[in-house]
């Protein structure tokens, strides 16, 4: 079977539009239901394929983060701006791009996302506005300001939201951009998906200042800490930030989440107890919406069953899709390096 070639085009369900600032239509919760569990079972599955070494290289799974996505994308408008760091498999599916093509990169397949070449660190889709998935600890943050000023040069209306792993915000680049957004006036959200751990030292080893919110207040920055476990929490605090990005006031949040697996990988975690990962996942987030759609009778258990199943399916056709695929001809390493299609490379 000819493996289908990538189309960035092709999209999951589009984004629920939210009519009240009060209330969640069904659909909503639904849409968040679905991407969440789409996410999570995922980055199970990928561990799954990596112990099994179709998939290889780095891997940093998702797993027990999916709210800090899922509400950020329903807060915005379809023609904002994302970017983020290498924990960065969900941000796509989140966005609508089918998880086959996430699944062939990290299979290494010409059919992925970023074409084979970028890998498990490196998720692109220009047509859902995302500039990555960057390998380097806080690189993608002064990229994301640069997004957000190019959209105020632009006068698009549109914002960037800068994700960013706790660690990062120790790099001097964090302090940089900051200032740069405040002094511009930039359309731009700072998030800090704060799992605890950076690679494998806590927050309160690393620094006095623990609430990592309070750091954009240096820069008079408004910021806040939100419930990272919590989609609806995640949800009305990037609402309230985006539009006053979109007036050209930056803000920083701080989601407090945590991640079930280690920082990649190859981490066994032997830094937190059984019992702390046990207490956390009594905050499921997925755990919570479906606790929450069900009181409310929402939909029945039934058709959460039944969205499971569809996922499940979902899951399925992504790898085989991505065993299918073919890997990139040696002569692609020349290609999507320059503008210039004829560059003249030295081959020996």
């Amino acid at each position: 079977m000819k493996p289908e070639p990538h189309r960035s085009t092709t999209k999951l369900p589009t984004n629920p539009k939210i009519e009240s600032p009060e209330e969640f239509s069904k659909e909503v919760y639904m849409f968040w239901y679905e991407r969440m569990l789409l996410m999570r079972k995922f980055e199970e599955k990928a561990g799954q394929l990596y112990g099994q070494q179709k998939i290889k290289g780095f891997c940093h799974l998702y797993n027990g983060q999916e709210a800090c996505i899922a509400g950020a994308v329903t807060a915005l408008n379809n023609e904002d701006k994302y970017i983020t760091a290498y924990r960065d498999h969900a941000h796509p599916i989140a966005l609508g791009t089918p998880p086959r093509y996430v699944m062939a990169e990290l299979f290494a397949k010409a059919s992925g996302i970023s074409k084979g070449k970028g890998g498990s660190m490196h998720m692109f889709d220009k047509a859902h506005h995302l500039f990555g998935g960057h390998g380097i600890v806080g690189g993608q943050i002064p990229l994301g300001v640069g997004i957000a000023f190019a959209e105020k040069y632009k006068k698009t209306h549109n914002l960037c939201i800068t994700f960013m792993g706790d660690g990062a915000v120790r790099q001097g680049a964090f302090h940089e951009s900051l200032n740069l957004a405040m002094l511009y006036q930039l359309p731009v959200i700072f998030v800090i998906e704060n799992n605890g751990y950076s690679m494998g030292t806590s927050v309160e080893r690393s620094s006095n200042v623990t609430a990592l919110y309070k750091l954009g207040t240096a820069y008079e920055m408004p910021s806040e800490a939100v419930d990272g476990m919590n989609v609806i929490a995640v949800h009305r605090a990037v609402e309230k930030a985006a539009k006053k990005a979109r007036r050209g006031l930056p803000s920083l949040l701080e989601l407090k989440t945590y991640r079930y697996k280690g920082h990649s990988i190859s981490d066994p975690a032997n830094y937190r107890t059984k019992e702390e990962i046990a207490t956390y996942k009594q905050q499921d987030p997925i755990e919570r919406l479906r606790a929450e759609i069900l009181d409310k009778q929402i939909v029945s258990e039934e058709a959460l069953d039944l969205v499971d199943q569809q996922v499940k399916q979902q899951i399925a056709d992504a790898v085989a899709f991505a065993e299918a695929a073919a890997y990139p001809q040696p002569s692609a390493a020349y290609e999507d390096v320059y503008a210039q299609r004829d560059y003249p490379f030295l081959k020996s």
